[in-house]
């Protein structure tokens, strides 16, 4: 697993009400407590989960005090503020214990919670697209090592490497102006979309083994990306 200067890169606001704006700002230090404990370092998981927490705190604050449309009549943003300090105390408790692959599943929890905020409310930012990828690149990565070694399961695999070429192409598209225009993310994204294309080509060819390949050279370029700007 590779090793990043977490959260270094705090990405200007992307949405148009402060709330949305203090979510993605908060979703910086949270990224890298999401990858610290993944990585297994705990001295490093437990400062970056303080730093979410305290961050955390600033947005509900501001929902207390400056309530904004889209979210100000939704009753599920008290049960997203209540949730996620929840799921942080949880995974600071974890941490302490030395227990880093529990902390990661439980703040894992974090990023659907605010996912659904954002989905109920009819926001998207990037990191929808980021988790839409995500969740693809981890089914296939389930999968796909199955998919290979069965009768038939090749035409599976063409079909998952292309959903995920896709949303590739939806981290491409979909990014903001500032981050288009950032030699640092042309660089990560295009890992990412070399990875794809060299799966994608693996399938078309139907060489096993250079599937098996490709299939375990895909997550890294996006951990890279999405620890910077997911």
């Amino acid at each position: 697993m590779l090793v990043l200067a977490a959260g270094a890169c705090a990405w200007p606001a992307w949405a148009a009400d402060p709330v949305t704006d203090a979510l993605q700002k908060a979703y910086v230090p949270y990224r890298a407590a999401l990858f610290k404990t993944n990585a297994g370092q705990a001295g490093e998981s437990a400062e970056a989960l303080k730093q979410a927490q305290q961050a955390w705190a600033q947005v509900t604050q501001l929902v207390k005090s400056q309530p904004t449309v889209p979210y100000a009549n939704d009753a599920l943003m008290a049960k997203t503020l209540t949730g996620v300090d929840g799921y942080y105390a949880v995974a600071a408790q974890q941490v302490a214990a030395g227990k880093l692959t529990d902390a990661h599943a439980t703040l894992e929890s974090v990023r659907d919670l605010l996912s659904e905020l954002r989905r109920q409310n009819q926001v998207i930012v990037y990191s929808d697209h980021m988790n839409a990828y995500h969740a693809q690149m981890e089914h296939l990565l389930d999968e796909g090592p199955k998919w290979l070694q069965a009768d038939g399961g090749l035409p599976k695999l063409a079909a998952q490497a292309g959903v995920l070429n896709y949303l590739a192409g939806l981290l491409a598209s979909e990014a903001t102006a500032a981050a288009q225009s950032s030699p640092e993310f042309k660089e990560l994204l295009g890992a990412v979309t070399r990875s794809v294309e060299a799966l994608n080509a693996a399938v078309a060819a139907g060489d096993r083994a250079l599937i098996e390949k490709a299939i375990g050279q895909v997550k890294a370029p996006y951990s890279k990306l999405f620890i910077k700007f997911g």
